[in-house]
């Protein structure tokens, strides 16, 4: 299909406009993303610039004299314009910071609880099929993609927790915004108390967003960047490391990212003309700053803590969205063993992974599964049809819940919703030994009708056990796999 044939729905076209004013590349230089890598590029200047005008205004306060004096007014005029300059640029640049966050908040937050877990369900799908499972373009659009993906993790990572009281939130600053808004009351927080709902929004999660968003940030400093393409920047940028380059790279992430949120960012300024309003406000975005600045330490090594909000979605969409060139889409169901595994080491905590497995299940939004259907007789059909995983919270992790997109071997966009189980589900060997005693040539006859390429792909296997729906996407008649059945 070329790519003038291509059209999205008004959800797909909101998606790519987040994704592209995350960590979107552009001559305009206008995303988050590439403020962050002016920002780094510009601030040791700056910085020569202060020191120079210190040194400068130290040299005439030690002199004596009319002339002296005047340099003096002259300098420390020009210090002040200079530090007017950079606030007003980093006022700035928390304004697009601030926006974004709202933004992502306006296309996951629904009307209640179960309207936000399912647009939620939409932005991660669609982030999903957009994305390559092969090619030469695979890792940099994954590390396009991964901040919005993870930012919306967390925050249903944060209701659950919420709801189920998990101590993990023992942190000040939430308990301060969630009231007593916990349990199954936390679900109608929005209904039964708009305003509190508009503080905890506010101060808890558009920070959080923030802190998701800005987490890697760092790794677009110079130095930084020195370590990942290498001294002459000839390197794949997506190479395994060393361990030892791999300590240096976060730590500078870590530094660069703190420095870029303290100075490159800061709080805003206050509008207006109270003082108490004011005194208010200052103190308000002085606790998010500390809040946002917290989270991004404790992510490091949260153990128990709060930090494990930002942790684990981290891990898990470094292996769904991964930028390695091992990356098989096919093997993204097996997540959670990696999950489980860090929280084995201690690099997470446990309930926190079990909290993300219980939203998520094992197969991630819009993953692509293949399974066989049955008969009017209950038996199995000799025939599998394709499905797209498209709503979180499975009743079993291992029984996605996903949208019909073939019928009679025709590719459809009004399917319907159904739970596949793991004895329709060619994922599952047990599943997949079953089917492949149909014969080889009713296999050829399927996926000729299924696989669009079909010729390429003899070389696959008759049974598949996945399918990329990235192509099925494509249309925009076929993206509608988050309405009503």
């Amino acid at each position: 299909m070329s790519a003038n044939q291509q059209s999205d729905t008004n959800f797909t076209k909101q998606v790519k406009d987040l994704l592209n004013r995350i960590y979107g590349r552009s001559a305009v230089k206008d995303s988050l993303l590439d403020r962050a890598i002016e920002y780094f590029k510009e601030q040791p200047f700056y910085q020569q610039k202060v020191d120079n005008l210190n040194a400068q205004i130290e040299e005439c306060k030690e002199a004596q004299g009319d002339a002296s004096m005047n340099k003096l007014f002259k300098l420390e005029r020009e210090l002040k314009d200079l530090k007017l300059d950079h606030k007003a640029q980093a006022s700035e640049r928390y304004g697009v910071l601030l926006k974004i966050s709202e933004m992502v908040v306006a296309l996951i937050e629904g009307d209640n609880f179960t309207d936000s877990v399912r647009k939620s369900a939409q932005v991660l799908g669609t982030i999903q099929l957009l994305s390559p499972a092969e090619g030469s373009k695979l890792a940099t659009i994954h590390e396009k993609y991964k901040p919005l993906y993870k930012a919306v993790l967390v925050i249903r990572l944060l209701d659950q927790l919420c709801i189920d009281e998990t101590v993990t939130l023992a942190n000040e600053h939430i308990q301060a915004h969630i009231g007593e808004a916990t349990g199954e009351e936390y679900k109608l927080l929005k209904s039964d108390n708009p305003s509190g709902y508009k503080q905890f929004i506010d101060n808890v999660k558009i920070p959080l967003i923030m802190s998701a968003l800005l987490q890697d940030i760092g790794h677009f400093h110079p130095q930084a960047q020195e370590i990942i393409t290498g001294p002459r920047g000839t390197e794949d940028p997506y190479r395994v490391l060393p361990v030892d380059d791999r300590k240096r790279l976060l730590q500078i992430n870590y530094r660069e990212t703190i420095q870029y949120l303290v100075d490159g960012i800061g709080v805003p300024n206050y509008i207006g003309n109270s003082k108490v309003e004011r005194d208010k406000f200052n103190v308000e975005e002085h606790q998010k700053l500390i809040f946002i600045k917290m989270m991004l330490k404790t992510a490091i090594a949260p153990k128990h803590g709060i930090g494990n909000l930002l942790k684990v979605p981290q891990i898990y969409t470094s292996i769904v969205l991964s930028t390695k060139s091992s990356f098989k889409y096919k093997l993204i169901p097996k997540v959670y063993q990696a999950l489980y595994q860090n929280a084995t080491h201690g690099t997470c905590c446990p309930k926190v992974v079990e909290t993300m497995h219980q939203i998520t299940g094992d197969f991630p939004m819009g993953f692509g599964v293949t399974y066989i259907p049955f008969e009017p007789d209950g038996t199995h059909s000799e025939t599998y049809e394709y499905a797209i995983v498209n709503q979180l919270y499975p009743e079993q992790s291992d029984a996605p819940s996903c949208r019909v997109a073939t019928r009679n071997l025709t590719f459809i966009g009004h399917g319907p919703d159904m739970t596949i189980k793991p004895t329709e589900n060619l994922y599952y060997v047990e599943t997949a030994k079953g089917f492949a005693t149909i014969s080889k040539e009713r296999l050829n006859e399927i996926l000729e009708l299924l696989a669009s390429n079909y010729q390429e792909r003899k070389q696959l296997d008759l049974v598949p056990r996945c399918w990329i729906a990235s192509e099925f996407f494509f249309k925009k008649e076929y993206q509608k796999l988050w309405n009503k059945a």
